[in-house]
């Protein structure tokens, strides 16, 4: 198995339950994550050892959120305590026709704060073999995004495969932020993930006249888009989600990976989700998937499917982590969509 380092921030969740509006809620279910910690619990879940890179405040609501990594065996010794504040997101889950709707209050929260030389990243990756980050980090502010660049720079100088979830979040900062920042990280990465949205507002690439609200798909669009992405960052592997949402509550999804040596271009099994229970994290359940299938030597189709079907079923699970074994995700894979009752 092997040993995966991720960074970014953890936050406190707060979201309605029963998809009820803000303005109704009277409580709300706490739950934690973030992008870079939800992969984390994913792979510990399919038995990779993880460690998890972040600052929270030394208090008992930043306690409480390294609590919940530990709880899924997520490792937390090089998670530093600074700064005053943990980052917040309320939730309201939508249905059917109403989206989902998430409101952030995690300015100055402490990773946000986290000064270059916080980690020692040299002791850090010095027996790790993946390094995985978000395009949300460097989003959160100028100084997470120069601890990102240094995390960088030390896991290409160990010689870590590094992976990428460009993860474009528009009320985080601008189109032409993310752009002129992540450009400049990309030198980094071996594994490109994302989406069509990701890949054209965070790098300025096009998956041809594809439409994913209404469910129309032009692979040749995304091949192209690969092979562009390809020829300018140097990926081993460039892969995207495909969701096709119908509504907040019915999508499809599956995946298409393109290897950057070969141009082989593969696009997983699909899975219709309804109704979907909640869908934050499932492209971080992805990414996990993803990393698991390569790091555990799978070739790039077995690793799409695998990563697949992981995120099929974060779609069934409430809360940011996605709490599937490696068996249950290997059985979805390979056809089991029964849903029958296991006794």
């Amino acid at each position: 198995m092997a040993k995966i380092i991720t960074m970014g921030e953890i936050m406190l969740r707060l979201s309605t339950p029963s998809h009820q509006r803000f303005i109704q809620a009277d409580q709300l279910d706490v739950n934690y994550g973030g992008g870079e910690a939800n992969v984390a619990v994913s792979l510990t879940g399919f038995g990779h050892e993880t460690e998890f890179i972040t600052a929270v405040p030394d208090n008992p609501i930043g306690q409480c959120a390294v609590a919940a990594l530990r709880k899924y065996g997520v490792g937390t010794k090089y998670i530093a305590r600074s700064g005053d504040r943990l980052g917040i997101y309320f939730l309201e889950s939508g249905t059917s026709m109403r989206p989902s709707n998430v409101v952030y209050d995690r300015k100055d929260s402490a990773i946000a704060l986290a000064e270059p030389g916080l980690f020692d990243f040299e002791k850090i990756f010095q027996d790790a073999d993946w390094f995985h980050f978000t395009g949300i980090t460097p989003a959160i502010g100028p100084k997470a995004a120069a601890l990102a660049e240094e995390a960088l720079k030390a896991a290409k100088k160990q010689g870590l495969t590094v992976s990428v979830d460009l993860n474009y979040r528009k009320k985080l900062w601008s189109q032409e932020e993310a752009k002129k920042v992540m450009t400049g990280l990309m030198k980094y990465v071996d594994v490109c993930i994302g989406n069509e949205e990701d890949a054209q507002k965070v790098l300025g690439f096009e998956p041809g006249h594809s439409d994913v609200n209404t469910g129309h798909l032009e692979l040749e669009g995304y091949h192209h888009m690969f092979s562009q992405m390809v020829e300018e960052f140097g990926f081993q592997y460039v892969v995207s989600t495909l969701r096709e949402s119908h509504s907040a509550s019915h999508n499809g999804w599956s995946a298409c990976i393109m290897d950057g040596k070969t141009k082989e271009f593969y696009r997983s099994s699909k899975y219709t989700i309804h109704p979907i229970v909640d869908r934050v994290g499932a492209g971080d359940a992805f990414a996990a998937g993803l990393i698991c299938g390569l790091a555990d030597g799978k070739n790039m189709k077995d690793a799409l499917e695998f990563a697949a079907a992981a995120s099929a079923l974060k779609h069934t699970i409430p809360g940011d982590f996605n709490l599937v074994t490696r068996q249950e995700a290997e059985r979805l894979a390979h056809g089991e969509r029964s849903g029958r009752v296991d006794r």
